[in-house]
This record gives structure tokens, sequence and C-alpha cells, in this order.
């Protein structure tokens, strides 16, 4: 009996210890190739396969791994094939839909008015200092502002005339304050002078005939006129009196008005109006040259452009109009950008790989990447790979060992 076992064991041992051998041997050399994840030293020296050739050539490895990538992977073809799906029209509309939206919602809850104060210095700087220094270049063109002018003048001054109301106003206004009857009083005084006096005299006299001639030879205007300068004179407060009742007796405001309200340009004569218009034309453009400057940037200084930018933003970022315009805004930006990369994607990409530097960031990552963490990748991706190699090792051995135990079976 004890011989029968023996020579069973001798049969069985073979398949047994081959199936043993190799399933651990292929672990062993499966984690031989991560592990130990550091050398080992023994008096000084470096045991041999520490650490595992994984980690002893990780770096080697970062670099094929990279090169491989690169080389049949992400290809500049590839990039630009990928670019073209990432920046689909509908893609880049969406994303630049969702930035405008963004940006509303930001100036709707900019508390410091970031985007006021920036707008306000360029509204500031447009017209207090960009404006008036193109005003100064325009202004010497001899044909600037030609066709505005003139349109101006034929759509507003042509047609413009005072209705009834602003001409009363304004001859209240000339009598008020123009040549009220202190201005007339005045005037007379400053009229008659002696020289005057003497000369109207003479000329009535020479100039009249028949019951005139007469009455100038005989008494003459001399006296009348010089009574009438001292009246005006000493008399202040009568004479205004006295010229007040004049214009209201003659009805001068009246007079004033229906001259005001018939005062047309349509009423000149073609080629006065055109005159008239040429010379208001360059009248505009000579102040502009000289003033114009001045003016905008006066005009500047006296704006609050703060208050006003705060405003402009404040109605932009609530403003319908604005909300509904962001998609046809992002639709076509969308298509400015999908012309402009059918031109010239493939340049932008191959610009773009050296600056983006995909190679060194794989190889930066896989250097970085602990040994164990590389392991467990790994292991992860090719578990039942690598499990089945054990396996593998194991039934080969196991055959090895069977077929040892059949050459002894058939040797005996």
């Amino acid at each position: 009996m004890t011989l029968d076992w023996s020579h069973l064991w001798l049969y069985v041992s073979p398949p047994i210890a081959g199936g043993i051998i190799g399933y651990f041997t292929n672990d062993i050399a499966i984690k031989m190739l991560f592990r130990p994840y550091r050398a080992i030293y023994i008096g000084g020296r470096q045991l041999p396969f520490t650490p595992g050739l994984i980690p002893r050539n990780q770096e080697r490895l970062a670099k094929n791994i990279s090169d491989t990538i690169m080389g049949s992977l992400l290809t500049p073809e590839e990039l630009q094939k990928l670019a073209r799906r990432l920046l689909q029209t509908e893609r880049v509309q969406g994303a630049i839909l969702w930035i405008l939206r963004l940006a509303i919602d930001q100036l709707k809850s900019d508390k410091e008015q970031k985007t006021a104060k920036i707008l306000s210095g360029i509204l500031r700087d447009l017209l207090g200092e960009s404006l008036p220094r193109l005003l100064r270049v325009l202004a010497r063109r001899e044909d600037f502002l030609e066709a505005q002018v003139n349109q101006i003048f034929d759509q507003i001054l042509l047609d413009f005339q005072l209705t009834e109301e602003q001409a009363i106003r304004l001859a209240d206004w000339l009598l008020q304050v123009v040549i009220p009857p202190d201005i007339l009083r005045l005037a007379v005084i400053d009229f008659l002078t002696d020289r005057t006096i003497q000369t109207i005299d003479e000329s009535f006299r020479e100039k009249t005939s028949g019951t005139y001639w007469v009455v100038a030879n005989l008494f003459g205007l001399r006296n009348t006129l010089t009574r009438l300068r001292t009246y005006c004179l000493d008399e202040k407060d009568a004479t205004n009196a006295r010229l007040q009742e004049l214009t209201q007796e003659l009805q001068v405001r009246d007079r004033i008005q229906k001259f005001l309200q018939s005062l047309s340009l349509q009423s000149l004569p073609i080629g006065t109006v055109r005159q008239l218009r040429k010379t208001t034309r360059e009248s505009v453009r000579n102040y502009l040259q000289t003033r114009g400057s001045d003016l905008l940037q006066g005009l500047s200084g006296s704006v609050d452009w703060e208050n006003i930018a705060m405003l402009l933003v404040s109605r932009l970022s609530s403003s319908p109009v604005v909300s509904a315009s962001l998609e046809v805004v992002s639709k076509e930006l969308a298509l400015v950008l999908e012309r402009y990369l059918e031109k010239d994607l493939e340049a932008i990409v191959t610009q773009a790989i050296p600056i983006l530097a995909i190679d060194q960031v794989i190889v930066d990552r896989v250097k970085s990447t602990s040994p164990a963490d590389l392991e467990a990748a790994i292991e992860g991706i090719v578990k039942n790979e690598l499990q089945a190699i054990v396996n593998l090792g194991g039934i080969l051995g196991f055959i090895v060992g069977l077929m040892q135990t059949s050459f002894l079976f058939f040797g005996q």
C-alpha cells in the first residue's frame, strides 16, 4: 500500500508542482513590474530588480507614452478634427450666448459699478480728448459737414417760421429788453446831435416844395429838434412814459409780431437763399476750426459722465431689447468665428500645439504619478488580462508537469 502511494505521488506531484510554480512565477513577475516601489540597499549595495521595472524606467515610460499618443493619437489632423467637433456653430453659439448672459448678470450684480467707471472713462476720453483732435483734423477739409449743414438748412431753417405765440413772446422781449422806452430815449438823444440837427434842417429846406417849403424856410426844424433833445434830457420819466404810450397807440408790438410771423427764408430770392446757405456752412466750419475743440472739451468737463454711464449700464442690463438680441448677436459671432476657422484652423492648431505642450503635459503627469497609483491605474485597465496571464502560467506549468509524468510512466 505504501508502495502504491509512493508511486502515485511520483506521478501526481509534477503536474501540481508545475501548476503552482507556473502560477506564482507569473504572478511574481507581474508584481515585479511595479514592486518594490523604491530601491533596496543592503550593505551599501543595491539589490537587483529593485525598484520594479516600471518605477525604475518611469521617466522613459512617460516619454514613450507621450511619443505614442502624439505620434498616433493626437496628431495635428486629429486635433483639427477634434477642434471642428468642439467648435461646431451650435456649440460656439451656445457658449457665446452663455457668456453674454453671464456678462449681463454680472452688470446687474456689480455693486462697485466697475463697468460704469470704465464706460465713463471711455466716454470722457472720447468726447473730451479723441473727438476734439479728430475734429481739428476733419475741419480742415473744404467739404467738412457740407452735406449735413445743407440738409439742416434745407429741411429746418428754410422751412422755419415762428408761430403766433412765439412771435408774441419775441416781440414782448424786444420791447421790454432790447428796445424799452429808456433805450429809445437815449437813442433819440444820441441821434440828435448838433451836426445831425443842422443836416436835417438844411436838407429839409433844400428838398421841400410848395407849402412845406414855406414852413421849412419860415420856421425850420432846428428849433423843434433841439427842444425835443432838451426835453428828452431833462424830462426822463415823462419822455419814457410818452414813448410807452406811443408804442401802445401805434401798436408796435402787433406790427413786430406780424413781421416776425411773416419772416421766412422762403420769401427771399433763390440766389440770396443759396448765398445764405453757403455763408452758414462756412460760418459753421470756421467756428468748428477755431473753437470746436474748446467747445467739446468744455462740454465734456461739464457732464457728469459717471452718472450717465451708470444710467446707460442700468438701462442696457435691464433692457428687453438687449436680452432679445443676445441670441442674434451670439449667432452672428458664431458664424464669423466659423468662417474664420474654416480658413485658418490648420494654422491655429499648428501654432497651438507648441503652446499647449501636450507632450510635456503627458510626460509630467506620468512622471508625477506615484508607482502605487500607476500600478492601480494599469491594473484597473488590464486586471482581467493580467489575471489571465497568471492563470495561463499555472496551466502551462500543470501541462509541463503532466508531460513529465507521462515520460516517467512510459519510461518504466
